[in-house]
């Protein structure tokens, strides 16, 4: 090989690196990496320290439900959407910090919003001060404690003002510590959001 066709090859060869990296640095993330999106910038999940069992992954389903439906349950601090073929997509979740804060029972995906606009209920605002001055309402973007996405739960054609969603505090994933609705990673409400039609089931477990 004379030098020029070895420094063409060697300069190839970083090339080729090089237009490989952010595919290898997103496989390194799990599908956590950075996603931009809408305009907004989604940042990446620190996976290193956490428990992998919360991460999106497909596990067996041994349940009655329908390829489709939603399945949440509250003490596991997870959701699983079922698919065909007694299987599931697991996601770690994050959950009311009482109880009685949980919805229960089963109720509909009313509809699904993109970077939806957050206005925090009545009872949110008299538990949580700060959140007083959105009483008309938060745009979305990555300040928005709906993060990226929102799935809305109805039950008889009205909202139940509960949804699925995503989160400015990754770090509660698992831990319950929201005032009611399930909160996800963002990258994990982006990938149930283009999965999960409007009119999907959804049932929250409580025990």
């Amino acid at each position: 090989m004379s030098d020029r066709e070895e420094s063409m090859t060697h300069k190839l060869s970083r090339r080729t690196i090089l237009a490989g990296l952010p595919l290898l640095m997103a496989g390194c993330a799990g599908g956590y990496g950075p996603v931009n999106d809408g305009g907004f910038a989604t940042p990446a999940v620190d996976t290193s320290n956490l428990d992998s069992s919360l991460l999106r992954q497909e596990v067996a389903w041994k349940g009655d439900e329908k390829p489709g439906n939603i399945v949440v349950n509250i003490p596991e601090r997870r959701l699983y959407l079922v698919m065909a073929g007694g299987r599931a997509m697991r996601y770690g979740v994050g959950v009311g910090r009482s109880e009685g804060m949980n919805f229960r029972g089963s109720a509909i995906v009313g509809r699904k919003e993109k970077w939806p606009r957050w206005t925090p209920t009545a009872n949110m605002m008299e538990h949580i001060p700060r959140y007083r001055k959105f009483a008309g309402g938060m745009g979305g973007g990555p300040d928005n404690p709906l993060g990226p996405r929102a799935l809305y739960l109805y039950r008889d054609g009205a909202d139940t003002h509960f949804r699925l969603h995503g989160t400015t505090e990754p770090q509660t994933i698992g831990q319950a510590v929201s005032s009611g609705c399930i909160r996800l990673f963002n990258q994990d409400i982006i990938d149930l959001y283009d999965r999960v039609p409007v009119g999907a089931r959804v049932t929250v477990i409580q025990a």
